[in-house]
């Protein structure tokens, strides 16, 4: 019988929460339990780099929900990461300790290299391999991942601050589309 084990990943965005559970084999991870909630967090940024009670109110509550659903995983079969907001936001280290004991897990802030590289590493598993180079590019609601790679291997990667919560609130806000704010 092959050894099996199962694992999690809590991907937290600043567009959306994710947390993929999966049953390794061999190697190879067999979905079993996905959740996306769109939490916007990116748009609880205040014009000071603070995220506001309101936005993390709706991160605490998601986190809640995670942290009730890997109850029993070990601490090594969890990886949780948080991306471009908690990069930026002022208020970062605080509301981090907060998510943590909401999460229940150790919590990451990677920076744009590495979110990179997890995001072609996702894609690449994603394709039939080949020799072929590809270019993969990942819009977050902070930050846009550019990578190039052949395979499963990243050559060049680059994480820029255009985000889709971020550019959407600078030009449409109030869902108001127009020439003017296209331009």
């Amino acid at each position: 019988m092959l050894d099996t084990q199962i694992v999690a990943a809590v991907d937290l965005g600043s567009n959306s929460f994710r947390l993929e559970i999966g049953r390794v084999v061999g190697d190879q991870i067999y979905t079993m339990d996905a959740l996306r909630e769109p939490v916007r967090l990116a748009a609880g940024l205040t014009k000071d780099k603070y995220l506001d009670n309101e936005a993390r109110a709706c991160a605490f509550a998601v986190l809640d929900r995670f942290g009730e659903r890997l109850r029993g995983f070990a601490p090594h079969y969890v990886r949780a990461v948080v991306t471009n907001t908690f990069r930026v936001a002022r208020n970062a280290n605080s509301v981090l300790r907060a998510a943590e004991a909401r999460l229940g897990f150790p919590i990451e802030v990677i920076g744009g290299q590495e979110e990179a590289r997890l995001i072609y590493f996702g894609v690449a598993h994603l394709l039939e391999p080949g020799p072929a180079r590809r270019l993969v590019v990942g819009i977050g609601g902070g930050s846009t991942e550019i990578i190039v790679g052949t395979g499963y291997q990243p050559e060049l990667m680059e994480s820029v601050y255009i985000g889709c919560v971020g550019y959407s609130l600078r030009f449409f806000a109030g869902e108001t589309f127009s020439k003017s704010a296209f331009r």
